[in-house]
């Protein structure tokens, strides 16, 4: 991935996430921020943000940072999330109870990829990155 401002790459939203985050409202702010991205994509980009967003909340002592950079020539929405713990992200497995856990199998789905990687003085961000095409005209 480029850094923001070289190439095509550009960020649309950096936001703290903070213990108690109403993910109503953070939803309603991408949604604002990703009018031009057709619905259905957009709904990924949305479920993306709210299951990463959750593990935040969930899996660590509640606060972060959430970043959605564009890639206009690559027609691509990467999803970042910041935290601090090192514990990173299991696929299929929660520790909070056994209906819960399936966040990540979600993102596995609709991303055309994703990861994780540390960050200098402890935590880690997990990132995922959505194929995207801009909504047609309105009809």
């Amino acid at each position: 991935m480029t850094a923001v401002g070289e190439d095509s790459t550009s960020l649309v939203l950096d936001l703290a996430i903070e213990c108690g985050a109403d993910l109503s409202l953070l939803r309603g702010r991408i949604t604002g921020a990703l009018s031009d991205v057709d619905e259905d994509d957009r709904y990924d980009v949305l479920l993306v943000v709210t299951e990463l967003v959750s593990n935040v909340l969930d899996h660590t002592q509640g606060s972060g940072r959430l970043r959605l950079l564009r890639d206009e020539a690559r027609g691509e929405i990467t999803v970042e999330v910041d935290d601090s713990s090192p514990e990173r992200p299991v696929r299929g497995r929660s520790r909070l109870d056994g209906s819960r856990g399936r966040g990540i199998v979600m993102v596995d789905e609709v991303a055309s990829d994703w990861g994780v990687r540390g960050l200098p003085g402890g935590g880690k961000t997990v990132h995922a990155r959505l194929r995207c095409t801009a909504a047609g005209p309105p009809s």
